[in-house]
């Protein structure tokens, strides 16, 4: 059950707090996916954390995000996403090039729900992931950026052989009762 809420808590993070990150209306996401696995690697300006869960969502403007909630015990909302436009596939291989993190920590401001505003810094860097969501196996992704500061983020992910998780979300009018 906790792993559940988990999940669920990762995917409400990612889709809510998306559309908060630009001041300007944020395209809708049309694509979500949970890989189960395990990080090799994962360093946020020089710290070294361990991942609870690893997702990718993509817009239906086409910014692709790899977004990573932190095994930090001092932070339960610690999370990062590496996001980009104009991904490049070719066959199993899938590269991100980065232009922006999106930072959401216990100190981030909350919007009128309580869900973390992300910080966007500015950043420079690329993902690579190995598999394909089509055939629902996803076997490693390798992230790294530096944003404007300085700050280095770096994610080794690999996965645990089990089937990626994708829904296809779609917009749809709010039920009225």
């Amino acid at each position: 059950m906790r792993l559940c809420r988990g999940l669920f808590a990762v995917a409400a993070l990612c889709l809510a707090g998306q559309a908060l990150a630009e001041p300007k209306h944020v395209p809708d996401t049309i694509a979500f996916a949970l890989m189960s696995g395990k990080c090799s690697t994962l360093k946020v300006a020089g710290s070294e954390f361990a991942c609870k869960a690893v997702s990718f969502y993509q817009t239906e403007a086409g910014r692709a995000n790899f977004t990573i909630v932190l095994d930090d015990p001092k932070d339960e909302r610690h999370i990062i996403t590496f996001s980009g436009d104009n991904g490049l596939r070719q066959n199993e291989t899938y590269e991100l090039p980065i232009d922006r993190m999106l930072l959401k920590s216990k100190d981030s401001p909350t919007d009128t729900d309580g869900l973390p505003v992300a910080t966007v810094e500015a950043s420079n860097g690329k993902c690579r992931q190995l598999g394909s969501f089509v055939t629902g196996q996803i076997s490693n992704i390798s992230c790294s950026a530096t944003d404007r500061n300085g700050k280095t983020y770096q994610l080794e992910f690999k996965s645990n052989g089990a089937p990626t998780l994708l829904w296809h979300v779609k917009e749809s009018q709010p039920t009225i009762r």
